[in-house]
């Protein structure tokens, strides 16, 4: 069968799988704190016709190897963590990371920690800072972050430096509490696992080394600002102009594959 023909059928593959990031991406453009995928592609081992010849003392010289390729896969899927477009809400408890650094969440009060740079919190029943599944952010103990107002707390605000700062209603300030955030040397080597979620790996290269101990904003050198989010960092012109390419390499591919099967064709009719 004509190498040609599996060539083209990895290619097809390769490009439907960039096709369904590149949906993936448009789908989320309006996402808050979504990083867009981006595919990578590597070409498969090639099949040696002859091999490299070294220079002969006085003779001939060397010749190159001769080789075929046996068409594409894919090298990666990466997840690309470029800051994405601010978007002021003015609202207290939505925040955003200014830098590289993640939110801290828990849904059993820190016995299990996911991470994430979607700052749309709410204040729960008991005033707790929640996600929009009812994960509670992290302070920097990790304890879950609580402002209620059975605790006499009557006004808050939160500083660039985490600090969370509570007035009470004899007029008496609180500033104990600091929002604990997480770095990463790789944060590529994160696990989506949804719901604006990332989950550690051991690629991920977690800050000290430890990913359940979080830092203050001022130690991970970012900034925390309140009444503004992170939005998604897909860029819809670049994304269509992927998908055109996409879309081209697949017709190109499937071009290789009928003209293969017309060549076979001319094979099987040679006798009639």
């Amino acid at each position: 069968m004509l190498r040609s023909m599996y060539s083209g059928i990895s290619g097809l593959r390769g490009f439907q799988t960039k096709l369904d990031v590149i949906g993936n991406n448009i789908a989320n453009v309006n996402t808050v704190g979504f990083k867009k995928g981006r595919v990578m592609f590597q070409d498969i081992l090639s099949q040696n016709v002859q091999g490299a010849g070294a220079p002969t003392a006085g003779g001939k010289g060397g010749t190159n190897p001769t080789q075929i390729g046996l068409g594409a896969s894919i090298a990666s899927i990466d997840t690309v963590f470029s800051a994405g477009s601010p978007m002021t809400t003015n609202l207290p408890t939505d925040l955003s990371i200014e830098g590289d650094g993640f939110f801290m969440v828990s849904p059993d009060e820190g016995a299990t920690i996911y991470y994430t740079r979607a700052g749309n919190f709410t204040r729960d029943a008991e005033g707790y800072l929640v996600n929009s599944q009812g994960m509670k952010l992290m302070n920097t103990d990790p304890a879950a972050i609580q402002i209620s107002q059975n605790d006499g707390v009557v006004s808050y605000s939160i500083g660039k430096d985490g600090v969370i700062t509570t007035v009470d209603e004899t007029g008496a300030l609180d500033s104990t509490n600091t929002i604990g955030v997480m770095t990463f040397n790789n944060p590529g080597g994160l696990k989506k696992i949804g719901n604006n979620l990332y989950e550690n790996t051991v690629n991920a290269g977690a800050n000290d080394g430890d990913p359940m101990t979080p830092v203050t904003p001022a130690d991970a050198k970012v900034s925390i600002i309140a009444g503004q989010l992170e939005m998604s960092n897909v860029d819809l012109s670049e994304e269509f102009t992927e998908m055109i390419v996409a879309q081209r390499g697949f017709q190109a591919n499937s071009r290789i594959i009928t003209t293969s099967d017309t060549v076979l064709e001319e094979l099987v009719n040679l006798k009639r």
